[in-house]
């Protein structure tokens, strides 16, 4: 496809951002927990991306990108995204969580020196700003920031970009109603609250749940990833809230000039009809906007007289 046709009131999304999160990757393809396949469902999603129109401006994962921070695992992970992020000609965002190793992270992924000193970077995506922080604390699976990655962070944000700032991390600055997903959160989020209030912070791109979670934090819309490796039943009560092996998805991130959009894409393998073809949007294209509010909103055999 050529783009996407307007319709309506919105002028197409200026950026599109592939949002994935928690691959959990295991040496030599293990399966995680010896049950979830998550390599396979990893290829899955990565089919799914590469089926991306327009191509994403990037592709941004938020954490856990190992289980145990194995050299093997961050190798196995690195082959699989690269060749699809090449030939998206989208950049690769990688996102440390509190299953990583920085050091290994760093030199497997980065090819940079294997340090303790904390995974973050700055990418300008056409005017759009997007940095990555890095929440994780070595030795523990709780999130935090110290006070040189925040002063780092305000010093980036004093100079707004063109189209604003995402910022991307793994664990998010939002309340979990799972049991003791508390213990686990983001520390000192009044710190962080405090930087980014009332600079051109857009949104926030987090993981580290394993279920899509929606929320605000200082003003900006936060959105959270579901994991590609398994995800939780939260469905059930507690303390009955478990993974499984299904739900998993990945978003996309379309930014427009006014607003912000995350869209959850299921890795599934379900049969699609074909309604919307590129046939149909053809002859969409050839109406008038008066023809097609008549052809697409008009419901069958509907008179004012009905009402």
């Amino acid at each position: 496809m050529s783009g996407p046709q307007v319709f309506g009131v919105h002028q197409p999304a200026s950026h599109t951002i592939i949002h994935v999160s928690d691959p959990h990757f295991l040496a030599g393809g293990a399966h995680l927990a010896e049950r979830f396949d998550v390599e396979r469902t990893f290829g899955r999603t990565l089919e799914a991306i590469r089926a991306v129109d327009p191509s994403p401006s990037a592709i941004v994962i938020t954490g856990d990108l190992t289980d145990l921070g194995e050299p093997d695992a961050y190798r196995r992970l690195r082959a699989a995204v690269e060749p699809v992020a090449t030939e998206l000609h989208a950049p690769v965002v990688w996102v440390a969580g509190n299953h990583d190793e920085r050091p290994t992270l760093r030199r497997e992924l980065l090819d940079a020196a294997a340090t303790e000193e904390p995974v973050t970077g700055v990418w300008d995506l056409d005017g759009l700003r997007l940095i990555a922080l890095d929440t994780s604390v070595p030795g523990w699976h709780h999130g935090d920031l110290d006070e040189s990655q925040l002063a780092w962070l305000e010093d980036q944000l004093r100079v707004p970009a063109p189209h604003g700032t995402l910022l991307a991390m793994h664990h998010p600055p939002l309340p979990s109603h799972v049991p003791l997903f508390d213990i686990l959160e983001l520390r000192h989020q009044d710190d962080l609250a405090a930087v980014i209030r009332g600079t051109d912070v857009r949104g926030i791109l987090a993981g580290h749940l394993h279920y899509s979670a929606h929320g605000t934090f200082a003003g900006v819309p936060v959105s959270v990833a579901s994991a590609t490796c398994y995800t939780m039943n939260v469905a059930k009560p507690a303390p009955d809230v478990n993974g499984m092996d299904a739900a998993q998805s990945f978003q996309l991130v379309h930014l427009y000039d006014d607003t912000i959009t995350h869209t959850v894409v299921p890795v599934t393998d379900a049969e699609t009809a074909d309604t919307f073809s590129a046939g149909w949007l053809e002859r969409m294209a050839q109406l008038s906007p008066a023809e097609r509010l008549e052809a697409f909103s008009r419901k069958p055999g509907w008179t004012s007289a009905a009402v």
